[in-house]
């Protein structure tokens, strides 16, 4: 018999509460609870009876006996607790026991929090033992309003984990390497296992090495096994090996999609013991799960590891900015335009660290897949969660995926006891915010960003003009600095044995991408319809252009091809080459080599547009110096007017075959169009279906042959998966942090460095070192594969940080990814430079502006400058998540002090120094740092927590 419980955490104690604990232990000693342990659950009452401590549960049905809710709550209430009860040798006996919980003894306090603080203090409440989580952390985030500008430090047990492939595998390295320590250290290894549930998604690895055919999804698909093999059979190896740990295997989708349309729970139900679904993930875009009203933000590879080994994230309880929405937004408006309009508005109001949760009457005017799409880009915008609570809508989603009836009733039921579902549209449920911004969702225009970050929001009806403005502008955010003379440059080449042209603008790729558009149906669907009055009205694509369909999930296919309109997209060029990151991440493949000799003959600024969340130089493609992020009807009209120097308001997209001018109006979809096809085909059987089989339908992953033993055998020759250095000489003691002493500067760098300039995640250049490397190991160019899928190997990696070919070092005033050798003044690649450093036994530094490691939540972002030495950055900012890695490699983020700059204090980055380091460090202590030119100045060590 399936015996439900609810569970007294006793956090605190009161006059009485042992006695009357011990009391009712003893009345069940006749009786068992099963499947957990008696004496960790049950607390029942057949009286009313003040306790302090946490009441968790929901409504439900025990054999027919309807029982009364609980409520998640801290402080002195009356508790109520249901409990079926099982004689020992019986199977028919109930006893319910039920008292209720009276409404007037909750605290008010609880009633003012934001509704994501309140995912905060459940969870502290439910996992409260006074060692990891006190007491007086539960009365910290009760007591938000006043606690939330002191920088109080608060735990964090979020319910599960999720990785990618990526970032995934160095952790399951890093566990196998865990392993082999705790043995030589005479520990047990097999108790090295995740304690926190993890899924690990196989997104990261596929690329775009074929499109246009249909095909191309079967040749790309066997391509990545081909170059991945090892790496899937390390990973197969690992779901084996580690209990708790669970792959979905390549071809599945993105793991962001995926975690929406099926891995989220949205209130976990543990054997009948209810509480809300939480996550971090090995991802920055792990946000966008916050769209459907579950807690979740990116973290680095190494602070996930310690949260799968069960121990808490410390995190600063962040202020939360309220974002209301209001306003009706225009019938020609995606939900692309709305994040890219939020993301350069955030940026501007400034939510670094902080959550931002959106309320108002305009969020119930968007979609689930509306409301993810803008959560995935909250790393664009800088904030730590970007929440939206559950609401009816949610609810509706939740049904429309296939979850199951009995599910969306007991997730209703539970979050209306808890006071965590939303009413948008009652202003008395509205919480006190520590800042409240607005949107007008009606002042939305279409757009676009770039062409070098995402913040960077152009209006379509300004992309001409803006790009001809940033053609001739200074080199930077918003600038290619191209002589004028050469602005109407035309480079004429040979494709298929037809002429054509190129010139600055030219769209040479054009992908629709990533989970945060392929998510939605809406905007897919409108994609889909364009591209069908595209076909009618007879136009096309020209054929060097680079087009790609790389769907977030199987769902994407089904109704695309149910609805008819996955025809059209083909006959465009966008045939499916992909389920996975692939463009994205940079994973875009190479591109025609006529193409790429017009692009260097002329030295052309080519641009890419995409529907990703990223666009930071060199990411995209090595190629489109200008890259820009729009939704994906508008990735579809940039590829057949093939230029981003084109206003659409004023111009024809293009002349059809009968000389007619078919302006981008003449076939844009209507949202009305659009929602009846969507309410038509996505259906919740066609989510069913797809996911029913996801973890078995890859034949090839099925058929993988991995080892069975629960220690991996390392191959010293393997090229992909490498015993990583960081957990040799482990002790049991922590040793003592050492200062710094006479340090040479590595690199002289600017704002907005991002990971993917510290450590790139796409192809491995030929005159590379990690290249070099290679091929003395027998491998040809062919072979490399990307910087991403060798994370496992630390020899690769290393010699991959900092080899962004768009990396811009002060020292060389330029882009390259090399550096200048400071004691001899030669210039090298920055691993050659760094290892020259090391055979020194020289410390370095690196310096850097504002907004140091923005970007991907990438641990190799902090682990390769480990591993060159580097011991400390100093920046005037750092992103939250690579700040984080820094410290969990001990490498030092040290951050000017208030009005400090490196051009304030005069520093040129050829001085040498020193930085002392005391025994006893507290959070964000200020230190002396001291130069060979006997200049001193202070600066704060970001280390913002005690943990």
């Amino acid at each position: 018999m399936q015996t439900r419980c609810f569970s007294l955490l006793p956090c605190k104690k009161t006059e009485g509460s042992d006695r009357f604990l011990s009391e009712y232990r003893d009345s069940l000693s006749g009786y068992t609870v099963d499947p957990l342990p008696l004496l960790r659950l049950v607390l029942v009452c057949s009286y009313k009876h003040h306790v302090e401590g946490a009441v968790l549960g929901v409504s439900d049905s025990i054999m027919g006996v309807q029982t009364g809710g609980c409520q998640t709550w801290w402080g002195v209430v009356c508790v109520g607790a249901t409990v079926t009860l099982v004689p020992l040798g019986s199977d028919c006996c109930d006893l319910n026991i039920h008292t209720q919980m009276q409404e007037d003894l909750r605290d008010p306090r609880y009633e003012r929090l934001p509704f994501s603080i309140r995912v905060l203090l459940e969870s502290a409440i439910r996992n409260c033992d006074e060692f990891l989580v006190k007491s007086s952390d539960v009365e910290n985030i009760l007591n938000w309003q006043q606690t939330q500008t002191q920088s109080v430090e608060v735990p964090f047990r979020p319910a599960r984990v999720i990785l990618q492939d990526f970032t995934g595998v160095p952790a399951v390295v890093d566990f196998a390497a865990m392993r082999d320590a705790v043995m030589k250290l005479g520990g047990d290894p097999e108790k090295i296992n995740p304690v926190c549930p993890a899924d690990l998604v196989i997104d990261h690895s596929i690329q775009v090495d074929f499109n246009r055919k249909s095909d191309s999804l079967q040749k790309n698909q066997d391509l990545e096994f081909e170059r991945n093999k090892e790496r899937f059979q390390f990973l197969k190896w690992g779901s084996k090996a580690f209990k708790n740990m669970r792959i979905i295997p390549p071809g599945s989708g993105i793991v962001h999609q995926v975690n929406l349309e099926y891995l989220a729970r949205v209130v976990f139900n543990h054997h009948g013991f209810f509480y809300p679904d939480s996550l971090v993930g090995t991802d920055s875009h792990t946000t966008m799960i916050d769209g459907l009203g579950v807690l979740g933000w990116g973290v680095g590879g190494i602070e996930a590891e310690a949260v799968m080994l069960g121990q808490p994230i410390s995190m600063v309880l962040p202020e939360v900015v309220g974002y209301k929405l209001h306003g009706t937004p225009d019938k020609l408006i995606t939900s692309t335009d709305i994040v890219l309009t939020v993301t350069k508005h955030l940026r501007q109001v400034g939510v670094v660290g902080k959550f931002v949760e959106f309320f108002g009457p305009g969020v119930a005017q968007l979609s689930i897949a509306d409301r993810a799409t803008i959560a995935n880009m909250c790393p664009e915008y800088g904030a730590t969660a970007a929440f939206f609570p559950v609401d009816e809508i949610s609810v509706d989603y939740l049904e429309q995926t296939g979850r199951e009836p009995e599910t969306l009733a007991y997730i209703t039921k539970y979050l209306k006891a808890a006071a965590m579902f939303r009413d948008y549209n009652n202003v008395a449920q509205d919480p006190d915010f520590t800042q409240v911004v607005e949107l007008d969702l009606g002042t939305v225009v279409p757009c676009c960003s770039g062409p070098k970050r995402p913040q960077d929001r152009i209006s379509v009806s300004e992309m001409k003009t803006d790009f001809e403005t940033c053609l001739g502008a200074k080199q930077g955010f918003k600038g290619f600095q191209v002589a004028p003379e050469r602005h109407n440059a035309v480079v004429p080449f040979q494709f298929n044995d037809k002429e054509y042209t190129l010139s600055h603008g030219s769209v040479v790729i054009a992908a629709i991408t990533s989970c945060t558009n392929t998510s939605n149906p809406s905007v897919m669907l409108g994609a889909g319809l364009l591209a069908k009055k595209a076909i009618e009205c007879g136009l096309s694509v020209k054929p060097y252009i680079k087009t790609s369909l790389s769907p977030g999930s199987g769902v994407v296919t089904s109704y695309l091809k149910q609805s008819g309109v996955m025809d059209y997209l083909s006959r465009l060029g966008f045939e499916v080459v992909g389920y996975g990151c692939m463009t994205c991440i940079g994973n875009s493949g190479p591109l025609p080599d006529s193409v790429v000799e017009a692009i260097t003959q002329g030295d052309l600024v080519a641009a890419g547009v995409l529907s990703g969340n990223r666009n930071f130089e060199g990411r995209v493609h090595p190629n489109t110096r200008a890259n820009y992020l729009a939704s994906p009807p508008l990735v579809i009209a940039y590829a057949i007017a093939g230029t981003v120097r084109i206003d659409f308001e004023k111009e024809p997209i293009a002349i059809n075959s009968e000389g007619r001018q078919i302006f981008l109006r003449d076939i844009w979809p209507t949202r009305d169009e659009i929602q009846a096809v969507e309410r038509t085909f996505v259906i919740p059987s066609m989510f069913k279906e797809v996911y029913k089989k996801i973890e078995k339908v890859n034949e090839r992953w099925n058929s993988l042959v991995a080892p069975s033993d629960n220690l991996y055998t390392w191959d010293e020759k393997s090229t992909y998966i490498k015993s990583p250095p960081f957990f040799d000489g482990l002790t049991m003691k922590l040793p003592p942090p050492e200062s710094i002493k006479e340090a040479y500067v590595l690199l002289n760098l600017g704002d907005s460095v991002t990971t993917d300039h510290i450590s790139p995640a796409g192809n491995i250049a030929r005159n590379s070192a990690a290249a070099r490397y290679l091929t003395e190991r027998g491998l040809t160019p062919r072979e490399y594969n990307s910087y991403g899928s060798r994370r496992g190997n630390d020899a690769v990696m290393a010699r991959g940080t900092f080899a962004n070919i768009r990396l811009f070092n002060k020292f060389l005033n330029k882009q390259a990814p090399q550096t200048i050798y400071l004691p001899t003044g030669e210039t090298l690649d920055v691993y050659d430079a760094a290892e020259r450093y090391k055979q020194s036994g020289v410390p370095l530094l690196v310096l850097a502006g504002k907004e140091y490691g923005s970007g991907s939540s990438r641990d190799w972002a902090a682990k390769g400058p480990f591993l060159l030495g580097i011991k400390a950055v100093l920046a005037e900012s750092y992103e939250r998540i690579h700040r984080s890695n820094l410290v969990g490699m001990g490498v030092i983020p040290l951050e000017y002090l208030p009005g400090d700059t490196a051009d304030s204090l005069g520093l040129t980055g050829r001085e040498r120094y020193t930085i002392i380091i005391p025994e006893q460090l507290t959070p964000r202590m200020v230190v002396d740092v001291k130069l060979n030119t006997g200049k001193t100045f202070k600066v704060r060590m970001r280390f913002d927590t005690d943990v």
